[in-house]
């Protein structure tokens, strides 16, 4: 199935105007930009909405708890019309189903409701982290129970890292929506990212999405750099 993977950049930060300069920057730049916990904690649901204005808004707030709050949080989020928003796989099958009524009934039929998507195992943890956390398997093995769960109780897609997408298109197919963080373009830093690959791996792997943070809001020029990685994205 062909496709084209699109990019995100990751305005990570606590400060309202540093959001809104990326923002106004990188407008022709980008497919979508990511809000997550820094700077919603930070600056609050209206200046998500604000600085997501004239964007497909990825809010990746990683919701988990039991699943009348998780419900009633995503409810409660709904007026921000994500494009996408994410859960923990973790907090299993009930919390999910949960999850996808709560959207279903903020966005009647026929209107475009959020792509619900569920955490799979953090880019940032390895066999070692998920051992310290008593989960004795491999990413990839911890990645796809936890997806084979997500999908069959009702998400549209996972976030996973890069290594996980063609071993979840065998496993999963085409229709699961694949969001891809931990994305460094050759010659980046690695930061604190464990399981990792470039833009054109990453699409020629089958992501739908993939997320770039500090190789974007940290470089000199944040327009060229996510110019660069569209070029790279559009030619693999």
């Amino acid at each position: 199935m062909s496709r084209r993977t699109r990019l995100i950049a990751a305005l990570d930060t606590a400060s309202r105007s540093t959001a809104q300069h990326w923002a106004d920057s990188l407008k022709n730049d980008v497919d979508a930009i990511k809000l997550g916990l820094e700077f919603t904690y930070a600056c609050g649901l209206d200046a998500v909405k604000t600085v997501s204005a004239g964007y497909e808004l990825f809010l990746d707030l990683k919701l988990h708890d039991i699943p009348h709050t998780v419900a009633s949080g995503l409810s409660a989020l709904a007026p921000l019309r994500p494009a996408l928003t994410t859960i923990h796989a973790s907090g299993g099958s009930e919390m999910i189903a949960r999850s996808r009524e709560a959207l279903e009934s903020a966005f009647p039929a026929g209107t475009k409701r959020p792509k619900l998507l569920a955490v799979t195992v953090l880019t940032s943890m390895n066999a070692e982290g998920l051992l310290d956390i008593g989960v004795n398997a491999t990413p990839q093995e911890q990645v796809f129970r936890l997806g084979k769960l997500a999908i069959s109780a009702g998400a549209d897609g996972l976030v996973c890292s890069a290594h996980e997408i063609a071993p979840l298109r065998d496993a999963l197919g085409d229709d699961p929506v694949l969001v891809v963080p931990g994305i460094r373009p050759a010659g980046s830093a690695s930061d604190d990212q464990k399981r990792i690959m470039t833009p054109r791996q990453a699409a020629q792997a089958g992501a739908d999405w993939i997320v770039v943070g500090r190789p974007i809001t940290k470089a000199s020029d944040p327009v060229l750099a996510a110019r660069a990685i569209m070029e790279e994205l559009a030619s693999a």
